[in-house]
């Protein structure tokens, strides 16, 4: 099922997207709920991020591909991104003045179903709800000279992520690209993650309570593409949608 977080009539309300429709649900998915006989047209309601987070996960160094001469991280390597990070489908990410090199990051994002810790693999994929498609938006030159990534992956915009949630999807075989202005720059199924889901969830609920709606973005493949005043950006992920974003230099 796709699942859509969306503003309509100064509500905000999740739903069931069916083909040019959404379809509101009696309650979070996170609960009990039912598909109600409320129903807009997507095009007529403002969607927003699919989840609203606690906490933002995010795993580096997760495709053989993005490695170049670097060693396979022993574990998975995990870092922060702040909520207030966190914007949605057609929301502009902003290039800050300050960087001199902002790249895309295309990722397959999962979004937690209950709280939870100490999951086992065996267990893991009980406690996932869904997944979206997520943009690790990174300023290079600040992560490579600050001494930690608090600014080059966190910063106001540099989390985009939806356009919906699905619920039913093989998250380990599915193709990821990431375009800009319309060209692919990365391309690549996530077979090819060197952590899985299940390992993921294992190693950070080992450490840090997973709350419902948490997200954990995954891990980009291949050469990331820079992003620049006046690009758009574009994720997709098959069986979850497109997630485009305009660019825009600080103002």
């Amino acid at each position: 099922m796709k699942i859509a977080r969306y503003l309509a009539h100064g509500q905000i309300s999740y739903g069931m997207v069916d083909g040019d429709s959404v379809k509101e649900l009696s309650a979070s998915p996170y609960g009990d709920y039912t598909v109600t006989d409320h129903t807009h047209p997507i095009d007529h309601v403002k969607l927003l991020p699919p989840s609203e987070p606690t906490k933002i996960l995010a795993i580096g160094l997760n495709y053989s591909s993005h490695l170049h001469d670097r060693e396979a991280p022993a574990e998975p390597m995990v870092f922060y991104k702040t909520p207030t990070s966190l914007i949605g489908p057609g929301e502009t990410i902003i290039r800050p003045k300050g960087t001199a090199k902002l790249d895309a990051e295309g990722e397959l994002v999962i979004i937690i179903k209950d709280r939870c810790r100490n999951v086992s693999k065996a267990d893991a994929m009980k406690h996932v709800l869904g997944y979206t498609c997520g943009n690790d938006v990174s300023a290079r030159d600040w992560q490579k000279d600050d001494r930690n990534w608090w600014r080059a992956k966190s910063a106001d915009t540099f989390s985009p992520a939806g356009p919906y949630m699905e619920t039913e999807l093989d998250p380990h075989n599915v193709r990821l690209i990431c375009r800009i202005n319309g060209k692919d720059v990365q391309n690549e199924s996530t077979t090819y993650l060197i952590f899985d889901i299940p390992t993921i969830i294992e190693f950070t609920s080992k450490y840090v309570t997973l709350e419902p709606g948490d997200m954990i973005y995954t891990g980009t493949p291949g050469e990331p593409g820079e992003m620049k005043d006046g690009d758009v950006c574009e994720v997709e992920i098959e069986g979850i949608g497109k997630l485009s974003n305009p660019v825009k230099l600080e103002s």
